[in-house]
């Protein structure tokens, strides 16, 4: 699919569905605010939500007082939806329409977050394109939490290939550049009331080396 066909995906499924039509909806995102919170990052921390579009994360990252936050998602029908959400509170937030493995940016973070777009990423391009830019926007000694389906999870999502993933695979994926830190698994129960079984792992920025 082309990076066009792509946007349009997205942004059709966001113009015309609620939070209740889509499986990823959470109203509290507990295992991702776990994750960061074990981080005990500043406030000041640079965080970055990948594929963030109307996720309730960044409402929750605002409330504890976090000040750095960017948004980015391939779709701007889903950042609209989280700008309109949020109002005046999401003034505070740099909101970034982009493909992540097209985003170039000088900035960098402290935590880079993703819940199920990694897993959408099926060639070896793609997964090389996304990789490089963690590594290249990801602080030395920053950290990177990432979601993906696991082995026991779906294999396609909104009519779309996904990748699976198990701790070992994964892994291997960040062996380059990265530590990890800690992994688990959880059922994601969505609006529909079934179950989708998620593999959460959280890896340190490793320094270059010589």
């Amino acid at each position: 699919m082309t990076n066009q066909k792509m946007v349009e995906h997205w942004d059709n499924i966001y113009a015309t569905k609620q939070p209740s039509e889509v499986s990823w909806t959470q109203e509290n995102p507990k295992t991702s605010l776990d994750f960061i919170r074990s981080f005990n990052l500043p406030k000041q921390a640079s965080i970055i939500d990948v594929g963030g579009g109307d996720s309730r994360l960044v409402d929750k990252l605002l409330d504890e007082g976090f000040e750095d936050i960017t948004v980015l998602d391939i779709s701007e029908e889903a950042l609209k939806k989280a700008k309109a959400r949020l109002g005046e509170k999401g003034k505070k937030i740099n909101w970034v329409v982009a493909d992540i493995t097209k985003y170039n940016t000088e900035k960098t973070f402290d935590l880079w977050h993703d819940r199920a777009v990694f897993h959408f990423m099926t060639t070896n391009d793609q997964i090389s394109e996304y990789l490089d830019r963690a590594r290249k926007n990801i602080k030395a000694n920053g950290v990177l939490t990432i979601g993906t389906f696991s082995e026991n999870g779906p294999k396609k999502c909104s009519g779309l290939e996904i990748k699976q993933y198990s701790e070992v695979t994964l892994q291997e994926q960040l062996m380059t550049g990265f530590k990890k830190m800690k992994c688990i698994t959880e059922d994601h129960r969505t609006p529909f009331d079934t179950l989708q079984n998620f593999l959460f792992c959280s890896f340190r920025s490793q320094p270059n080396e010589g």
